[in-house]
């Protein structure tokens, strides 16, 4: 198709971006073709009036697991029993497909167009993304990682991560994942708030530094950056250190992990979404203990600092949710950016931009999406309100396009219980 879209109002995606008007974007197929200054007709395209609606790069997910809703429980589940569930016969693997299909395709429809996995059942995720690319299903690009690479004891281990004991292990795990051709190898190094079993420790390091150095020279040798659950300061500087090049959470940074940042190249993820109601819920809404909404504080402080840190030192910081832990769903985003505008305490424009150009280049697709400009893939985003104003504009998408698809009116199905407690900490 090619569309002219016009009567919006341009938010292109970068730093310094501010609101467009009296320009038209013309799509191609794929490809946005141009931008440019509005005319009464454009000949062969198919006109759609924005009427004033406001028009931006689709959102980039950088952390998502597909296979959970983000459901609230009133007590932890096995996830080893799930996923054994899950691929003990070819049915079961045909649900759990149609699950986490449905999962990505609910990210699409809350205006994210793009999303990188970060553990999930066997090889769906790249299954998906295939077919998404062919056509066959409708979802966002997504940057695979399949399951991760944990060790005995370790976070996901079992379940959305293999078991590693040795360096050649860890080496094996990343070449029988690369198999599939994921987008990216993910590593589990330390435990996290329902890992830890004393209070005030969160984070343990689970992987010894051979494997992390092992994971990761035979995921560059093959061509795949690597990304790391961690959730303590020495489970930051041991990945840092053996060649990680982004950091999922984070923790508080000193001066030290600060230079491992950048003499790395590394990014940080911040994840603010699955903290916030281990943090800040009352236990009676979250179902955890005392000890777990301790770490939970825990966590969401060291995920805040090291945000706050990295951007102070210059080093990249991008956003993902994490989504598939409690109350983070795949169609909350939105969420993810106000929380970063609201304790990391940066602007409106800031958070978008985060959200989308520097997100891009975080996960190495900057010259594909990120921005408004020609030759860039059309993942666009649509709302009524503007962003830079209040962040709620983006709660409620008016559009999405994905690859020059364009969906009108997309909807969600919702959580009531999710959106009435999440909804407190706007």
């Amino acid at each position: 198709m090619k569309y002219a879209l016009i009567n919006g109002i341009i938010l292109d995606g970068r730093e310094d971006m501010a609101p467009r008007e009296g320009m038209a974007v013309l799509i191609n197929g794929e490809v946005i073709e141009a931008v440019c200054p509005m005319a009464e007709e454009f000949p062969g395209y198919e006109t759609v009036d924005l009427k004033g609606a406001y028009v931006m790069p689709g959102l980039i997910n950088l952390h998502v697991h597909l296979p959970s809703s983000g459901k609230p429980k009133k007590k932890q589940s096995d996830p080893k029993k799930a996923v054994k569930l899950m691929t003990s016969n070819g049915l079961l693997m045909k649900v759990a497909e149609k699950i986490c299909a449905e999962a990505a395709r609910t990210q699409l429809m809350s205006g994210v167009t793009t999303i990188r996995t970060m553990g999930g059942v066997a090889n769906l995720d790249t299954v998906i993304r295939d077919k998404i690319e062919k056509g066959t299903l409708q979802g966002p690009r997504i940057l695979a990682g399949n399951m991760a690479v944990s060790v005995e004891g370790g976070h996901m281990a079992g379940s959305l991560a293999y078991i590693a004991h040795t360096a050649e292990d860890a080496a094996e795990y990343v070449r029988r994942i690369a198999l599939d051709r994921p987008d990216v190898i993910k590593l589990m190094i330390t435990g996290g708030v329902l890992d830890a079993t004393v209070k005030g420790e969160p984070g343990v390091l689970k992987m010894p530094p051979e494997l992390v150095k092992a994971a990761c020279d035979e995921a560059h040798r093959l061509g795949y950056p690597v990304a790391a659950h961690v959730e303590s300061p020495e489970g930051v500087k041991v990945a840092l250190q053996n060649g990680v090049d982004t950091i999922e959470h984070g923790a508080l940074p000193d001066g030290e992990i600060l230079e491992l940042f950048k003499t790395r190249g590394a990014a940080h993820v911040a994840t603010l979404s699955p903290a916030l109601p281990y943090a800040l819920f009352d236990r009676e809404v979250s179902h955890i203990s005392e000890m777990e909404q301790y770490n939970g504080s825990v966590v969401f402080e060291g995920i805040v600092a090291c945000a706050k840190a990295c951007l102070e030192a210059g080093v990249p910081v991008g956003l993902g949710t994490d989504t598939g832990c409690p109350y983070i769903t795949h169609y909350d985003m939105w969420r993810e950016l106000n929380y970063f505008r609201k304790y990391c305490g940066v602007s409106n424009a800031f958070a978008l931009h985060t959200a989308t150009e520097v997100n891009a280049r975080i996960a190495g697709i900057s010259d594909k999406v990120g921005t408004v400009e020609a030759g860039k893939e059309a993942d666009l985003l649509f709302t009524v309100g503007n962003p830079l104003e209040s962040l709620l504009a983006l709660r409620y998408p008016k559009m999405v396009m994905a690859r020059g698809q364009l969906v009108r009116e997309p909807k969600v199905k919702k959580m009531p219980e999710v959106e009435e407690a999440l909804d407190k900490y706007l």
